[in-house]
């Protein structure tokens, strides 16, 4: 059986054996192309994590696009599936802006979506998983998954570090204890050769025990492969303190390599 974050990632392509697929719309089975940053953690299994995203180039086009931060939870060596929390670019919400926060049980436990409580934020399409969320282009938001109310329940949460807010999307029953395999990505619904959307991603960040925070400094790149139906032109880089994923632009990073900050 795969795993939640193999069905995600999908298989990397031998460098130099892909032909390029830079115009049109991807050709997937959900019609997108995503890249994952996944992160190289100090610690196996952690209770938390964090992100900060900055969507510096926002969409410029009525496709979606789903930038997130995304944990396994486990215990004792258990895959129970694993959640996403990020932001959207997404037409059937008001102003296209919105929050996710959902996932899906692993292969083994048969792939359902999970459950969760009910949302404080309305949702106009009447999503339990999205909702409406007033974010804005070139400001900072930090992506967190923590432990919830109860065993096996877990919170995702957006702050909005400008103003110092932080709203609670949901939590989700996802089961187990821990948190493993992070990464953050960009799932694309557009055309290749759409107009370049650009995001950062700064502090990262994991918690091997309650509220002792401990950074992540180096990530291995991945792009969906072109036989699953992935743009060639997507790329993800460093500027400064950060990681930077962006479309429609040449590839200087080969699929698997280790990007690390200074």
């Amino acid at each position: 059986m795969r795993s939640f974050l193999s069905r995600l990632l999908g298989a990397a392509n031998p460098a130099g054996s892909a032909p390029v697929r830079d115009r049109g719309r991807p050709p997937s089975g959900n019609g997108a192309s995503s890249l994952h940053l996944s992160w190289q953690t100090p610690v196996p299994a952690v209770t938390a994590v964090r992100a900060t995203l900055e969507v510096r180039e926002p969409p410029q086009t009525a496709d979606l696009y789903f930038f997130a931060l995304q944990a396994t939870f486990t215990e004792a060596g258990t895959d129970y599936g694993g959640g996403h929390v990020g932001l959207q670019w997404n037409r059937r919400h008001p102003g296209s802006t919105a929050a996710n926060w959902g996932g899906y049980r692993s292969q083994q436990l048969g792939g359902s979506v999970l459950a969760g409580t009910d949302s404080i934020l309305p949702s106009r399409p009447n999503d339990p998983n999205t909702r409406d969320y007033p974010w804005e282009p070139r400001r900072r938001y930090r992506l967190a998954i923590e432990p919830g109310s109860g065993p096996g329940w877990w919170r995702g949460s957006v702050t909005d570090l400008e103003s110092g807010e932080t709203t609670v999307i949901r939590e989700l029953d996802g089961g187990g204890s821990h948190l493993t395999a992070p990464l953050v990505w960009s799932e694309v619904f557009a055309p290749c050769d759409g107009p370049t959307v650009r995001v950062h991603w700064r502090d990262l960040q994991v918690a091997p025990q309650p509220e002792r925070w401990v950074p992540v400094r180096a990530v291995r790149v991945n792009y969906q492969a072109y036989e699953a139906g992935g743009c060639t032109n997507t790329n993800s880089a460093t500027t400064g303190s950060q990681f930077v994923q962006a479309t429609s632009m040449e590839r200087s990073t080969a699929n698997g390599q280790i990007l690390s900050l200074p």
